[in-house]
């Protein structure tokens, strides 16, 4: 007679786990047929099985710890990460959320058929409290497996914005010692914080002794903006840079006053060309207005 049909030595978990151990290799065969492992691991099927048998020998752990209900379990953590990365690789496909659930929870079935089959002619209760064993542990797998795919799905979408943050917030070297940052776009807090660690690092690269922040693209700002942009201003000085403002629009400029900011501290120009032209004065460079046939700008002098 099967071992789980005398299933009364050992609590149910612990004969849950006995059976996955023994039955490992059957499983791990017959998962590896099911869509979740089979539409993954496409270069070959032992590839399958062998996450499939990783996968019954942290069922196992879990199910020796009686922790069955506990998604948290450390048996689960073994695999918590290649399951998850099973998940989100067939999110990708375009299945739901919940078509993705359907296919793990039809990983159920082969280990419950191999369960029943080892408990034939065990008494009913001893066959019920197993069997229901094996399906909070199946279904506590579907809650790590969702929860964690869901995390690097929040994750990936994190590193995303960020990067379409920095990508959206350019440092321009427009000369020897200067830097800009051209704004383009509703500024919130993510954003500006992305624009004072930007420019930081760009001052410390290019050495740079002008930042020019011009704001020409935004069209508004509100008071947490603001703030930013004044923190963005002094930080710069903190570096040994000088940080100019400019492109302030008529409303922007009675949003600020409005708001009782003071830049009286700050130079500000009417536009980045001038915000530039006053950054090359300061650092002594002529400007000369050229014509059309203007003899090339001598060394130091800069053409408009």
């Amino acid at each position: 007679m099967p071992e789980l049909s005398e299933g009364t030595a050992g609590s149910p978990a612990r004969d849950v786990g006995d059976f996955l151990r023994r039955r490992r290799e059957q499983i791990a065969q017959r998962w590896a047929d099911e869509p979740l492992f089979r539409t993954v691991f496409t270069v070959s099927r032992d590839e399958a099985v062998e996450a499939g048998r990783a996968v019954v020998d942290a069922l196992a752990l879990v199910a020796d710890s009686a922790r069955v209900e506990d998604p948290d379990a450390e048996g689960f953590t073994a695999v918590r990460e290649q399951l998850a990365r099973m998940a989100a690789a067939r999110a990708r496909t375009g299945l739901s959320t919940a078509r993705v659930s359907g296919e793990l929870a039809a990983l159920q079935a082969p280990v419950e058929t191999l369960l029943l089959a080892d408990l034939a002619g065990a008494p009913a209760d001893d066959t019920l409290a197993r069997a229901g064993t094996l399906g909070v542990l199946m279904g506590t797998l579907r809650v790590v497996v969702t929860e964690t795919a869901l995390s690097e799905g929040q994750e990936v979408i994190d590193r995303q914005r960020l990067q379409l943050l920095e990508t959206a917030t350019p440092v321009i070297r427009l000369w020897q010692g200067i830097v800009a940052v051209p704004l383009i776009g509703t500024l919130d807090s993510a954003r500006s914080q992305v624009v004072m660690e930007t420019l930081l690092e760009a001052i410390v690269d290019q050495q740079a002794r002008f930042a020019i922040l011009d704001i020409t693209g935004v069209p508004t700002v509100d008071s947490l903006v603001a703030q930013h942009l004044m923190k963005t201003v002094a930080a710069a000085r903190l570096m040994g840079a000088e940080c100019i403002v400019s492109g302030i629009r008529p409303a922007i400029a009675q949003t600020m006053v409005q708001l009782g900011l003071d830049l009286g501290t700050v130079a500000t120009r009417a536009s980045l060309a001038d915000a530039l032209e006053y950054v090359l004065e300061r650092l002594g460079v002529g400007i000369v207005a050229a014509g059309p046939a203007a003899a090339p700008a001598v060394k130091g002098a800069v053409a408009r």
